[in-house]
C-alpha cells in the first residue's frame, strides 16, 4: 500500500514539473513572437514611409505638365535658352518653346495671346502698358559698344559715342585713332537693343546707320569682320572676335554697372498680359523659378546682374 502511495506521489510530481516545463516553454514563445513581428512591422513601416518620400518627391517634379511659349527679344536667346532647358529638366513633364523675333514682337504676341511670355530687352512702351502688357524685369543686362578687334581706340566718351552714331564724326583719325572711315552698325527698328541704346543717349530718330542687323549675333559678326565697325551688343554676348571699348574711362562688367559706373545698361523683361497672379499655374511656377535663388543664379550665370 505505502509503495503504491509512493508510486502516485512520484508520478504526480512528474506530471506537476512536465507542466511546468511546458508552461516556461510557451511563455518563452509568447514572449518572443509579439518582439519579433514588432520588428518585422518597423522595418515595413520604414520601407513604406521611405517609399511614400520617394513618391512625393517624384510627385514634386511631376505634378506641372503641359507647355509654356515665350518669344521676343534676340539678346535674350542666351538668358532664354539657359531658361526653358533648366526649368524643363526641373520639370519633366513641362515643354518651354522660345522664339527670337525682337522685342516689339515678343510683346506684341504676348498681347495677342500668340505667346505666353514676351521678352523684351527694354521698358515696356506706355501704349503697350495701356494694351494690357505687365513689365516683369527678371535681369538687368549691360549694352556693349563693340569695335573690331584691330581698332586702335579704346575708349570713348558719352558725347563722341553720340556723335558717332548721328554721322557727325565718320573718321576714327577724329577720335585718336586710324585714318580709317567709321562703319556705324545697329540693330533693326523694333530691336530693344537699339531703342535701349538711342533712349539712353537720347539720339533716339537720329542715328545714321550703315548697316540695320536684325539680331546680335548679326551685328557682333558684322563687327568683327569689318576694320572700322562699331556696333552695340548684349554684353553677355561678347567674345573675343570684338573688343568692348570702355566708356568714360569705365569698362563694361557686371560690377560697374551694379555700381552705376558703366552707364548703357538695360533690363530684360518677361512681359505678360496681365499680372503674373492671373496666369496659368505653368506660367507662375516659370516666374517663381526665375526669381528663385536657383533662377537668379542661372542668370548670373549667362552673364547678367541679378534682380534681388
Amino acid at each position: 500500500m505505502k509503495t503504491r502511495k509512493m508510486i502516485m506521489f512520484t508520478g504526480a510530481a512528474i506530471m506537476a514539473a512536465g507542466m511546468m516545463a511546458g508552461c516556461g516553454s510557451n511563455t518563452k514563445e509568447t514572449t518572443a513572437a509579439p518582439t519579433t513581428a514588432a520588428a518585422t512591422t518597423a522595418a515595413e513601416t520604414t520601407k513604406e514611409t521611405a517609399a511614400e518620400a520617394e513618391k512625393t518627391t517624384e510627385a514634386a517634379g511631376a505634378e506641372l505638365s503641359g507647355s509654356i511659349s515665350m518669344s521676343g527679344s534676340t539678346s535674350m536667346e542666351k538668358f532664354g535658352n539657359a531658361l526653358a532647358e533648366s526649368f524643363m529638366e526641373k520639370y519633366p513633364d513641362v515643354t518651354v518653346t522660345v522664339e527670337f523675333t525682337g522685342s516689339s514682337a515678343g510683346v506684341e504676341a504676348a498681347l495677342s495671346g500668340a505667346s505666353d511670355i514676351g521678352n523684351s530687352s527694354r521698358n515696356l512702351k506706355d501704349e503697350e502698358k495701356s494694351a494690357g502688357a505687365v513689365e516683369n524685369i527678371v535681369a538687368i543686362d549691360g549694352i556693349a559698344v563693340a569695335v573690331d578687334p584691330k581698332n586702335t581706340v579704346t575708349d570713348l566718351t558719352k558725347d563722341q559715342l553720340i556723335s558717332i552714331y548721328t554721322g557727325e564724326v565718320k573718321n576714327w583719325s577724329d577720335l585718336g585713332g586710324e585714318n580709317m572711315p567709321i562703319v556705324v552698325v545697329g540693330r533693326e527698328a523694333g530691336s530693344g537693343t537699339r531703342g535701349a541704346f538711342e533712349e539712353i543717349l537720347g539720339i533716339e530718330d537720329k542715328c545714321v546707320y550703315a548697316n540695320e542687323l536684325d539680331s546680335t549675333g548679326a551685328v557682333m559678326a558684322k563687327v568683327a569682320s569689318t576694320p572700322g565697325a562699331i556696333g552695340y551688343i548684349s554684353l553677355d554676348a561678347v567674345d573675343d572676335s570684338v573688343i568692348a571699348l570702355k566708356l568714360e574711362g569705365v569698362a563694361p562688367s557686371a560690377e560697374t554697372i551694379k555700381s552705376g559706373e558703366y552707364f548703357l545698361s538695360r533690363p530684360f523683361v518677361m512681359a505678360t498680359k496681365g499680372e503674373i497672379s492671373e496666369q496659368n499655374e505653368l506660367v507662375k511656377a516659370l516666374f517663381d523659378y526665375v526669381y528663385s535663388e536657383e533662377g537668379q543664379e542661372l542668370a548670373a550665370s549667362v552673364g547678367l546682374i541679378t534682380v534681388k
